[in-house]
């Protein structure tokens, strides 16, 4: 049909022509684009050059790589408890290198490593699709990258320190040979337990030297550089074998063995070596107090001169020490609330994604000692089933649910409600039966110490150290409680008081007026008051007011100086009756040191731990000699020491600590226990002749342990699980009266008090009031202050 008269009329164009000219045009924009990206990118590179290329580490020390010598920490009895340096390897060349390692480290690690310049872009694009298909993770970092990283940046994530590493990774390329980077490598890449370089880690997981390693176990080596705790043969099995296949068949595929050898590596039985006494030595706190001491001498030294430092530690008493510390807390966590599951994860239905969703959960909460990570796969009031990385389900009823039993009401909020997906902890029984449990909030410290030498024979500072560094034996200032008493009792020794002492154990009370503040009421731990008693009695039996009351005879100011005799501050411990119940602060170290005193006859000796050291040829480079009891040192006399081992004998047998007699079958046992107001920190400090112990539980931010949670009950059977090892084999040993004592009526009595010299006929010669009344007196002018708050037994 012909076109309308006014129509346009336009001539028709070929459709090649049209199709051509705009082909022609988007080449030459497109050209046009990449020749300004091109340009942008070389700005930019340009720009990133001159801006770090001038800030890259000089790497020219590397061509005469030696390894930097750790510092090590050892016992008395030589098992490695510590190792701190930024390398500890020795360096095996790379000829001495079997070719089945590296080919093992090639195939996952880097595959094209002797063909790219440092970066592997083809491997970069490989790792990106395999990626997204979601097949198998593979990283694009090559071997020259990670030396980049590990030896000379930091862990830090960002953009410049990315580009740092591909500068940093040229220039290594440029300088050193292939071999030359892949010695390095294999000598300096942290594969755990220790271990650094693979000739390392070849003897600590097989117990044999890299030369002698099969293709089964190069494989599951050249797994651990990932993630050496994921990967860890010793601690998480399954995962390890799972990387192990995959890095074989990764060697058949890039040709470095063949089918009929993976599949004879594949079938191979390993037998990871176990981890040495060394390897199991919790001891980390008496470490890091060592490093501490070395570094303030030495300086950076300390982690490249292979300084070996000996203490006066024992293995085996520092062993019982950490599992006696562990056990007294988790049984006091199953008497706790139960504070929910760690994290909620969403669990798949099929079991390959379920076992790896399990793997990543014990990834991010890795086990707590004997305090293991599970799954929750189901839960109901009268059953838990949980995962770990075995495989096999483990069913928990009965006992094992009462530590959680709030978690598994029908009314539990979602946050403490234990469901199929939470990450719970559970404990394995003595009877083989699991429990569940959870990370405890508590914390406790030990130390025990030789009183004769002051040599620390055991130390634990915490609950965990990778959780708390803090060292809850050196520098947790707390209150002691009645466990300080004893040092108030053997200043009123020096006053008069016996043992056979009568003193009322009456009310008192303080106004406003006297106090110069609030009204103070002290109060008997049981709330009782039994009128007149022993000094033996009382202090047996931790009578508040009584020891009060032998405060009034001291004096305050007397007392204050008296205490310092022991080792203590006295601006710690103000002049005021409180100090009678333990209201100054104290460290669990300084504790033990004050009882050494009555444990060794009267001497203040200031605990030691570092015997020598000596470099890495075995030359010693310093001796520590072992204190002495001499007269220089002399704190109190023999007789006073005496008696008061006397009275602390009487409560390990009759008194708040007399489970310590009756659980250990020996009458060699001194001590006291404390209880802090509000039950916020728990004590027992004791001793035997030959070992003085002292034993602290609370909360880093103090607050109740609980209403019926006392010294006796928390404390003391951590320190009785101590000694019930330590003092095995020991023969008992009872000290001998010495000169200025004797024995009337079944008591003990400095000479000049025996009975018919009562305190009150020597109060005047002493400054002494009276016969302690039954009633308070006023408050002596000093302590018109506001009383601190009380502590109890």
């Amino acid at each position: 049909m012909p076109a309308p008269k006014d129509a346009p009329h336009t001539p028709p164009r070929p459709a090649k022509q049209g199709w051509t000219h705009t082909l022609a045009r988007g080449v030459v924009a497109l050209a046009s684009l990449a020749v300004a990206g091109v340009a942008t990118l070389l700005l930019l590179v340009g720009l990133a050059l001159a801006v770090a290329f001038p800030n890259l580490p000089d790497v020219t020390d590397l061509a005469d790589y030696r390894p930097k010598l750790p510092l090590r920490v050892f016992t008395a009895d030589g098992v490695l408890m510590g190792e701190f340096g930024e390398e500890r390897r020795n360096l095996l060349p790379i000829a001495q290198i079997p070719p089945v390692m590296t080919n093992a480290v090639l195939a996952i690690e880097d595959a094209r490593f002797f063909e790219h310049n440092g970066v592997d872009y083809i491997g970069m694009v490989r790792a990106a699709l395999a990626n997204l298909g979601q097949a198998k993770s593979q990283g694009a970092s090559t071997i020259t990258m990670q030396v980049a990283r590990n030896v000379y940046l930091s862990a830090e994530k960002s953009y410049m320190r990315k580009i740092y590493e591909v500068l940093l990774t040229f220039k290594l390329e440029h300088m050193f040979t292939k071999e030359q980077i892949l010695e390095i490598y294999m000598n300096q890449i942290f594969l755990g337990q220790r271990a650094y370089g693979f000739a390392a880690a070849s003897q600590v997981y097989f117990g044999k030297p890299l030369k002698d390693v099969s293709v089964a176990e190069a494989a599951m080596l050249a797994g651990l550089p990932k993630a050496p705790s994921a990967y860890n043969p010793i601690s998480n099995p399954r995962r390890a074998r799972s990387r192990q296949l995959h890095i074989i068949d990764r060697m058949v595929e890039n040709g470095f063995i063949t089918e009929a050898q993976a599949e004879a590596a594949r079938r191979e039985p390993l037998r990871v070596r176990p981890p040495s006494s060394s390897e199991r030595l919790h001891a980390e706190y008496v470490a890091e107090m060592v490093r501490q001491s070395i570094f303030s001498q030495y300086g950076d030294e300390t982690y490249t001169r292979g300084l070996n430092v000996y203490t006066t530690l024992d293995s085996k008493a520092q062993q019982v020490a950490h599992q006696s510390v562990r056990r007294g807390v988790l049984d006091f966590e199953r008497r706790q609330f139960y504070r929910g599951p760690e994290r909620f994860v969403d669990l798949p239905t099929d079991p390959k994604a379920l076992d790896a969703a399990i793997d990543d959960v014990l990834a991010d909460h890795p086990d707590n000692g004997e305090l293991l990570t599970a799954v929750v796969l189901e839960a109901s009031p009268r059953k838990v089933v949980v995962a770990r990385d075995s495989g096999e389900p483990i069913e928990i009823t009965g006992e094992g649910l009462k530590p959680v039993q709030s978690g598994l009401a029908d009314k539990a909020p979602p946050k403490l409600k234990i469901r199929r997906g939470a990450v719970v902890r559970i404990v394995q029984t003595p009877r083989k039966t699991w429990d569940l449990s959870q990370l405890p909030e508590v914390e406790s410290a030990f130390v025990a110490m030789d009183p004769r030498n002051g040599a620390i024979k055991a130390l634990v500072g915490g609950f965990d150290f990778q959780k708390n560094k803090f060292n809850h034996v050196t520098q947790a200032q707390r209150q002691p409680g009645s466990s300080f008493k004893p040092f108030i009792y053997s200043a009123a020794l020096e006053k008069g008081l016996t043992p056979s002492t009568v003193v009322e154990d009456a009310p008192l009370f303080f106004s406003a007026a006297a106090t110069g503040g609030k009204p103070w009421e002290p109060k008997n731990y049981d709330g009782q008051f039994d009128g007149p008693m022993s000094v033996r009695t009382a202090l047996a039996r931790s009578k508040n007011m009584v020891s009060i009351r032998v405060l009034q005879m001291v004096g305050t100011q007397s007392a204050q100086e008296w205490v310092t005799r022991f080792g203590f501050e006295a601006d710690k411990h103000p002049a005021y009756l409180t100090m009678a119940l333990g209201a100054g602060t104290v460290t669990p170290m300084q504790m033990a040191a004050g009882y050494a005193v009555f444990a060794n006859g009267g001497y203040r000796i200031d605990p030691y731990l570092i015997t020598h050291v000596t470099d890495d040829k075995g030359r010693t480079l310093l001796e520590v000699p072992a204190p002495e009891l001499t007269e220089d040192v002399r704190a109190i006399s023999p007789r006073n020491a005496f008696v008061m081992g006397s009275l602390l004998q009487e409560i390990t047998r009759s008194g708040t600590a007399a489970r310590a007699q009756a659980t250990l079958k020996r009458p060699d046992l001194y001590g006291k226990t404390g209880t802090t107001n509000d039950a916020v920190d728990a004590w027992f400090v004791g001793y035997q002749p030959t070992l003085v112990a002292a034993t602290w539980v609370g909360y880093d931010t103090p607050r109740n342990l609980g209403s019926r949670e006392t010294g006796g009950g928390l404390s003391l059977p951590i320190w009785i699980s101590f000694m019930s090892e330590a003092l095995r084999g020991v023969p008992v040993e009872l000290p001998s009266p010495p000169e200025g004592v004797v024995s009337m009526g079944g008591d003990w009595y400095f000479q000049e008090y025996t009975p018919g010299h009562s305190v009150a006929k020597l109060g005047a010669a002493e400054g002494m009031v009276g016969d302690l009344p039954a009633t308070a007196p006023a408050i002596e002018s000093q302590e018109k202050r506001s009383i601190l708050d009380l502590f109890r037994n």
